[in-house]
């Protein structure tokens, strides 16, 4: 069975739609007593969705990126989280199949039990981005508007940077990164770049040095010695020397090692000023995650792996942490991005986002970030992806102009895939039937008796 695209469906329910207001104006009616706001593609109330499809890109640093059909024509991008399946938003399906796509809290409190911490929240965020897509396609708004409106017209971008065990090579693509505009640099600063000399780790034989490594810091036995950390020291010093001391500069991926480590090390970089110190132990060791904030001056974050606002709460009502680091596509998507910005800024905990995405997911960061006001900074991992830009139309090009993504005007996410350039990187089908997901039976999801 074939399946008309969404530019078809959009045309014939237009037409359907405009037939009698149509004959009045050809009759001579003034074209003036047409509303001048109203998406004459769509009647929200009577909006209902019906199909979800999936495609997945070969573009570096994303995820499958999914679309949500409904009976009037229009459809809504989302988004899941890089390095996660597909089939996480496709179990989704047969549970809003029929759901008015506008009702995106009571569809998101509908399926968030079955989203999970990092990779496993993919799909809920996904259908949550592209239900607010819709809702904006409706009503012909931007989202951050139906969240209330923004607190700034331009997100500001922090870039993901190639390292180099050479300190000076590596501080002059930061040096590079500036001369392109961006006011915030990150770096990553593993052991692994000390490891190869000797006596600067210790560690048990056999312990893999590999970034994802099964198991958590605390239980690798692997320690920096002073040797290693003054080595990591004079990395940092060195960058700073070249791209200087007036910039935020932030530090990640320091290896999976144990909290007196990460004092020590977090100690030894106070001098040179980094922003924060990012993810030095998993999330949820709440306790220990404080003891390494209440020794270390430099500011901690973490977040990027946690999902809801309950667990965000719980770090910032501690002082565990001194800055919160939610991805949109883990967290619980856009609006629960807002909710836990709202709740940080009680506790005064500023808030960056991380974000390893396509244009349609980086466009749902930049509308939560415009509505949140202790916002500070947004991740792209693709500045150096020649064509990234050039995947969606609808937004002024470069997206990322110097060190700014500027806040997308137009109705939802306020971009959509460009296919002529989307096609030339495609993982297999292009947004192919799913009718295998419409039913999975009849279960019972309450989670109460």
């Amino acid at each position: 069975m074939s399946y008309p695209t969404p530019a078809a469906r959009g045309r014939r329910s237009f037409l359907k739609a405009a037939g009698g207001l149509a004959a009045g104006l050809w009759a001579g009616e003034a074209l003036e007593a047409l509303p001048q706001n109203v998406n004459t593609n769509s009647k929200p109330s009577d909006l209902r969705i019906t199909d979800l499809r999936v495609v997945t890109l070969r573009v570096p640093a994303s995820g499958p990126i999914i679309r949500i059909d409904t009976n009037q024509g229009i459809f809504g991008y989302g988004e899941v989280r890089d390095g996660a399946s597909k089939n996480y938003a496709l179990e989704l399906k047969s549970r809003i199949l029929g759901e008015n796509p506008c009702n995106v809290d009571r569809i998101f409190r509908k399926i968030k039990q079955f989203g999970g911490h990092a990779r496993q929240a993919g799909g809920v965020c996904a259908v949550e981005m592209a239900l607010w897509d819709l809702a904006g396609k409706a009503y012909n708004v931007p989202v951050y508007q139906m969240l209330g409106g923004k607190f700034r017209d331009r997100i500001r971008i922090y870039a993901d940077t190639t390292e180099s065990r050479d300190p000076k090579a590596f501080a002059e693509r930061l040096k590079g990164r500036r001369e392109m505009g961006f006011t915030w640099l990150k770096m990553d600063l593993g052991m692994d770049m000390v490891a190869q000399t000797p006596n600067t780790v210790t560690m048990p034989s056999a312990t893999s040095l590999t970034y994802g490594a099964p198991v958590e810091h605390m239980f690798t036995g692997t320690e920096l010695t002073d040797k290693g950390i003054g080595m990591m020291c004079d990395y940092v010093a060195a960058v700073r020397e070249i791209v200087g001391y007036d910039v935020p500069l932030s530090a990640d991926h320091f290896g999976h090692i144990g909290v007196n480590s990460c004092i020590r090390l977090g100690k030894a970089l106070t001098k040179y000023n980094l922003s924060w110190l990012e993810d030095m132990i998993p999330w949820h060791n709440t306790e220990l995650l404080k003891q390494i904030t209440d020794e270390v001056d430099t500011p901690i974050l973490t977040g990027e792996d946690i999902y809801l606002k309950e667990s965000f709460e719980a770090l910032c009502k501690a002082k565990a942490v001194d800055m919160i680091q939610p991805d949109l596509e883990s967290a619980g998507g856009i609006l629960e991005v807002k909710k836990i910005g709202d709740m940080a800024q009680e506790y005064g905990v500023p808030m960056v986002l991380h974000c390893a995405a396509t244009p349609i997911g980086a466009m749902a960061s930049v509308h939560a970030a415009a509505a949140t006001e202790n916002f500070l900074v947004l991740e792209n991992h693709s500045i150096d992806v020649p064509y990234w830009s050039d995947l969606v139309n609808g937004i002024e090009k470069p997206i990322i102009n110097k060190g700014f993504i500027t806040v997308p005007t137009a109705p939802g996410l306020g971009v959509t895939l460009n296919e002529d350039v989307a096609k030339k990187y495609v993982n297999g089908g292009w947004f192919e039937p799913t009718d295998q997901w419409n039913n999975i039976g009849r279960p019972n999801d309450r989670l109460w008796s």
